[in-house]
């Protein structure tokens, strides 16, 4: 492990120099990596335990929620570790940092796979329940519509199938000897962290990276298309009262081919979206690292939440499209479905919309001078 000392510059850093003047670089990074596998090895077992319950269900009382607990807790340590391996990988010897990130996302994609369905059919079976009531503020643009119940009926079978489905692979992975090997590693990493004589020397700089590289990805964005809000709530309370019953309005026609080009436009305009989300959490996990004040952090939390609200709307839009191929269904269920998605995407809008007014609004007090200094 190298003893040079963290690099101190007056001005923004201060603060996350401050919490780690006293140690080395090495020693920063190698307790909290330490700290986060040994979070990993106290998790592994409940989030085990958790995946062995049915599918979608969780043991009642204490039980369920220390389960639920340690499935969090778990993918809370693989992300961290991810992001300063990612970010600090210099570091480490290139060969091992690389190995056991690939690892470590093959953990977090199959353990978020099913809360991640969970999350996506509240979402879906709530957005439609609002669309189809009517309350004091008016009747929803679905309200008394004869394909609502198809569609919410189809929406909850698919999503049911995805879900049991995930589990089921989650079974099989969590008893793998994929796994086993992977908590040896972290076993190793929990006592010794493997850095190159000399690699950590300067962890403020590779932070500084990670920041600049988020500010980049922010660029990209087209802030200016989404600086107008979207009037989503217009369509779960109308003004007005909608259509008689079975009236379906005139809907272009449009071929497997227009909808395959659909997607792939509004894949391609969410990317970038997705891309900043990444680019959110890395620097976050990178000022964790840096010992920043818990402000600083506060800031990317709050994009990240925001981001975090985008992916899923635009992942349960992309679920709202696949269901409405479904073969042999009604022209009404068809149209439901066709709401729904909209609706999902206004949703995606609003997201953009508030991550717009977040980004540029952040005081430049801290990590933003990281990154341009």
């Amino acid at each position: 492990m190298t003893d040079a000392p963290m690099t101190a510059r007056t001005g923004p850093k201060d603060a996350a120099n401050a919490a780690t003047s006293a140690a080395t670089a090495g020693e920063v990074l190698s307790g909290f990596l330490t700290a986060q596998a040994g979070a990993f090895l106290r998790a592994l077992p409940q989030a085990v335990g958790e995946a062995g319950s049915r599918p979608g269900a969780l043991p009642a009382g204490t039980a369920g929620a220390v389960a639920a607990a340690g499935t969090e807790d778990l993918l809370r340590s693989v992300r961290r570790i991810g992001g300063a391996l990612h970010t600090f990988g210099a570091a480490f010897e290139p060969g091992w940092a690389e190995e056991t990130r690939t690892e470590l996302r093959w953990l977090l994609n199959l353990l978020a796979q099913e809360p991640a369905y969970l999350r996506r059919s509240a979402r879906l079976l709530a957005a439609l329940d609002s669309l189809s009531e009517t309350d004091p503020d008016g009747p929803g643009m679905l309200a008394g519509h004869s394909g609502a119940p198809k569609a919410r009926a189809l929406l909850e079978r698919q999503l049911t199938l995805a879900r049991t489905r995930a589990h089921t692979a989650l079974l099989q992975e969590l008893r793998s000897a994929r796994l086993h090997a992977l908590a040896d590693r972290m076993t190793l990493l929990a006592s010794d962290v493997p850095l190159l004589a000399g690699g950590s020397s300067a962890l403020l700089p590779q932070a500084a990276a990670a920041l600049a590289a988020l500010a980049a990805g922010a660029q990209l964005l087209p802030l200016g298309r989404a600086a107008t809000p979207y009037g989503g709530k217009g369509l779960h309370r109308l003004a007005a009262v909608p259509p008689a019953r079975g009236a379906e309005p005139v809907r272009a026609a449009a071929g497997p081919a227009a909808e395959v080009e659909a997607d792939a436009a509004l894949a391609a305009d969410d990317a970038p979206w997705h891309r900043v989300r990444i680019l959110v959490k890395r620097a976050r996990y990178a000022l964790e690292v840096c010992g920043s004040p818990a402000e600083e952090i506060g800031e990317l939390d709050a994009l990240d939440r925001t981001l975090d609200r985008h992916q899923e709307a635009a992942d349960a839009a992309v679920t709202v499209a696949t269901a409405a191929r479904t073969p042999r269904i009604t022209p009404a269920t068809a149209y439901v479905l066709g709401v729904v998605h909209a609706d999902q995407r206004l949703e995606v809008e609003a997201a953009r919309y508030a991550f717009g007014h977040q980004w540029p609004n952040l005081p430049h007090h801290g990590w933003h001078e990281w990154a341009t200094a």
